[in-house]
C-alpha cells in the first residue's frame, strides 16, 4: 500500500489565490457585459448617446469588488476546511499501517 503524506500547506493560499481571481474576472467580464447592454438599452429608449464608463465605474467595478471578497472568504473556509480534512485522513492513514 503506498504511503499517503500530508498535503503541502502552500497549496491552499494558491488555490485560494487561483479561485479568487478567477471568480473576480469572470464576474466583472459578466457584470460589465450586462451594464453595457443595460446602459445602450437605456441610452436607445430616451434618445441620448450612451456614455459607456457607467456601465463601468457603477456597475462592474463594485459588482466585481462585492463579489472579490466574497470568493476570498469563501475560498479560505473551502480549503482550509478541505486541508484539514486531508491532514487527517492521512494521519489516519499513517497509524493504521
Amino acid at each position: 500500500m503506498p504511503r499517503r503524506n500530508s498535503p503541502p500547506w502552500w497549496g491552499v493560499p494558491l488555490r485560494v489565490f487561483l479561485t479568487t481571481f478567477l471568480v473576480t474576472l469572470l464576474s466583472f467580464a459578466l457584470s460589465l457585459f450586462v451594464g453595457i447592454v443595460g446602459t445602450v438599452l437605456l441610452a436607445k429608449m430616451r434618445g441620448v448617446q450612451p456614455n459607456l464608463s457607467i456601465a463601468y465605474l457603477h456597475f462592474a467595478v463594485p459588482i466585481a469588488g462585492t463579489v472579490c471578497v466574497v470568493a476570498l472568504v469563501t475560498s479560505i473556509v473551502v480549503e482550509t476546511r478541505q486541508y484539514r480534512q486531508a491532514k487527517a485522513l492521512a494521519q489516519i492513514a499513517r497509524s493504521s499501517s
